[in-house]
């Protein structure tokens, strides 16, 4: 198409389509465009210099491509510039310091990719920013005190990076800021004392760190916190009674720390009064060394689990106090939220039926805010039921992608453009024990597990009537319908395959050495394997998937689990066999024959 023909166009749209190649020079002949969406294609090549000669941009959309190249500095030509999402392309080098003259931009997304670095000075100039994202990539060095200048921000995304100590104290100037993520770093430094004047916190993440010495108590003042995940580093000293006046936390997980001391009663006040069967509070203080009594409520909120690995707290003992407390706590708990859940059908059934609305049975039924679903990862702010099935025209199966072991897969596009896929378990299946279950465990483990290589859940659902779950969206599909297409086969070349071993190889060894309790998939195999638009390789399906005990000698089952056909010996043989063998002497009908189920685990060979 010839773009210098559209000499007036202020706006280009073209995302999820199947562009490939480079991105055409003749876009630069469109002197008055304002919004260029290219986005979710399978765009390469490097980012056209003549963009800057397009100075009445407000909006630069080119996320999830394959655009292979450094930042040009010349970006700093766009001073109108407001919204630019460069993210999972394979950007390589440096964030140009010209970024800093990009002084009305709000929105910075260059997550996943592969810049490196340190983060420019400048960036302090950009104070309109409201929203930063540099996670997954390899940025080195601290975090630049001019960060501080952006009075407006509310999300600062940095995870999965490598930056050190230390944390510039005057980030507590950021007032305003909602989600604070600086989790899989190299910080080997104490949280900074005045953390407690970031008010606004929401979201606070600085897990799989070595963050050292005590929580500080100023922690407690972030009232407005919802989560708060601190696990995985070397924290010390006793938890501050003060996380007890975190009234609307509702993911706390201190696990895999040094912690000593009791358990403070002040956190029973996290267990609300009426807590909703859609926001449960997590608690995980596994894996530290707390001794004495768990406080009663504690122990009647929340499972063993919570508490493992801290081998001076008080065994769990069943007598009948503790067990009539208990009973207590969930009938005074669950009745009367019970009571309030059915008054509220009841009342949305009457008004339905006063109104007459011609709405079809099934929809009526799942109606309602009690269906409202979660988000994990900030990325997607008050996803709601009704979003769902707008999107989905109530799972219609036009919108169906494929089915799995349960249930089918949708695509859907939410209200803020966000493509999502959803896993719905059907009426039929949902009343089998068996399906139930392993939907409730993948929802168990993804909800507790946090890498690079393994699929988001954005949320969930699990009301009986209705039950789904809400992934990120992998555009090339599995691994299995890779390899049984001809042509796409061939072109997943053997640099590509040694690539995809290495992202399973990381996340099998996340899940086996890295949790706070090892989990093992169970059911490593090709259609578990998800490929986003950059060929990277994501593991799925958790359904089977089980914990290991920290203390147990033997590190295998012998009950079967996964996918029937081959058993192999380990998780990781499946890589190596599923990949390869291709190259040898095996054909694509001996490599089915030879599908991988991962059911025995001997010492994660």
């Amino acid at each position: 198409m010839n773009f210098s023909l559209l000499s007036n166009l202020t706006s280009l749209g073209l995302p999820d389509n199947r562009l490939v190649g480079v991105i055409p020079l003749q876009i630069c002949a469109l002197p008055k465009l304002r919004h260029l969406n290219l986005s979710r294609n399978y765009l390469t090549g490097e980012l056209p210099l003549c963009l800057q000669n397009l100075t009445m941009l407000e909006v630069v959309d080119i996320h999830s491509n394959h655009i292979d190249s450094p930042i040009p500095p010349e970006v700093g030509n766009l001073k109108m510039l407001i919204h630019l999402d460069l993210s999972s392309n394979k950007l390589h080098g440096t964030i140009p310091p010209t970024l800093g003259l990009l002084s009305n931009l709000r929105l910075l997304n260059l997550s996943q990719n592969d810049l490196d670095g340190f983060i420019p000075l400048e960036i302090g100039n950009c104070v309109n920013l409201y929203h930063i994202d540099l996670e997954d990539n390899f940025f080195v060095g601290p975090i630049p005190s001019s960060v501080a200048k952006l009075r407006n921000l509310t999300h600062l995304y940095l995870g999965g990076n490598s930056f050190t100590c230390p944390i510039p104290l005057s980030l507590v100037y950021l007032t305003n800021l909602i989600v604070l993520d600086l989790h899989g770093n190299k910080f080997d430094c104490a949280i900074p004392l005045k953390i407690g004047d970031l008010y606004s916190l929401t979201h606070l993440d600085l897990s799989f760190n070595n963050f050292t010495s005590s929580i500080p108590s100023s922690i407690g003042n972030l009232t407005s916190l919802t989560h708060l995940y601190l696990q995985e580093n070397k924290l010390g000293g006793s938890i501050p009674t003060e996380i007890g006046n975190l009234n609307n936390l509702r993911f706390l997980d201190l696990s895999s720390n040094n912690l000593v001391g009791k358990i403070p009663i002040e956190l029973e006040n996290l267990i609300p009064i009426f807590p909703s069967y859609f926001s449960p509070v997590s608690l995980n203080l596994s894996y530290n060394h707390l001794s004495g009594p768990i406080p009663e409520k504690l122990m009647a909120a929340f499972t063993p689990a919570a508490f493992l690995g801290n081998k001076d707290l008080t065994q769990f003992d069943e007598t009948p106090a503790h067990r009539r407390f208990s009973v207590v706590f969930h009938m005074t708990v669950f009745i009367p939220l019970a009571t309030i859940v059915s008054s509220c059908i009841v009342g949305s059934c009457f008004l339905i039926r006063r109104t007459k609305k011609s709405v079809q049975p099934k929809t009526t039924e799942k109606n309602g805010n009690f269906l409202s679903i979660w988000n994990y990862d900030g990325g997607i702010v008050g996803i709601a039921y009704e979003d769902i099935i707008n999107a989905t025209e109530d799972f219609d199966i036009k919108y169906c992608i494929g089915t799995g072991g349960y249930g089918s897969v949708y695509r859907a596009r939410l209200p803020n453009g966000k493509v999502v896929a959803l896993k719905k378990l059907h009426r039929l299946e949902a009343e089998d024990p068996s399906f139930d279950k392993s939907f409730r465990n993948e929802v168990k483990h993804l909800t507790k597990v946090r890498h690079r290589s393994i699929i988001k859940l954005h949320g969930f659902c699990l009301h009986r009537r209705c039950m789904f779950l809400v992934y990120e969206y992998m555009e090339n599909g599995s691994l299995f319908c890779v390899l049984r297409d001809d042509v796409e086969a061939v072109e997943l070349d053997w640099s590509k395959r040694i690539n995809l071993v290495q992202d399973m190889a990381h996340a099998l060894s996340y899940m086996h050495h890295d949790c706070a309790q090892p989990i093992v998939h169970r059911d490593i195999s090709s259609n578990n394997i998800l490929l986003n638009s950059k060929m990277q390789a994501f593991v799925s399906d958790f359904g089977t998937a089980r914990l290991l005990n920290h203390d147990s000698s033997s590190n295998f089952t012998t009950n079967i689990g996964g996918t029937y056909g081959y058993i192999a010996p380990g998780e990781q043989y499946f890589i190596l066999h599923k990949l390869f063998f291709p190259f040898f002497t095996l054909t694509v009908e001996l490599n089915d024959i030879f599908e991988i189920s991962s059911s025995m685990h001997i010492n994660d060979l």
